[in-house]
């Protein structure tokens, strides 16, 4: 019987992670799309302005 409890116990974790992962998997999923359409507008186009003379408008990276 101890070993049929620890079986459960072992397959609900099982479950709990496969369902983490499915929800891991979705997120990437949906934010691939976002990330293609922003492209060198996000974070890139701060640093490429930094670059342009813009410069004392951003901190420096070290």
């Amino acid at each position: 019987m101890f070993d049929y409890e620890i079986h459960q116990f072992r397959a609900a974790e099982l479950a709990q992670e496969a369902a983490r992962h499915r929800l891991v998997r979705e997120a990437r999923k949906a934010a691939t799309p976002r990330r293609r359409v922003l492209g060198r507008e996000g974070a890139e186009a701060r640093l490429t302005a930094a670059r342009t003379g813009a410069a004392d408008r951003y901190t420096r990276a070290a």
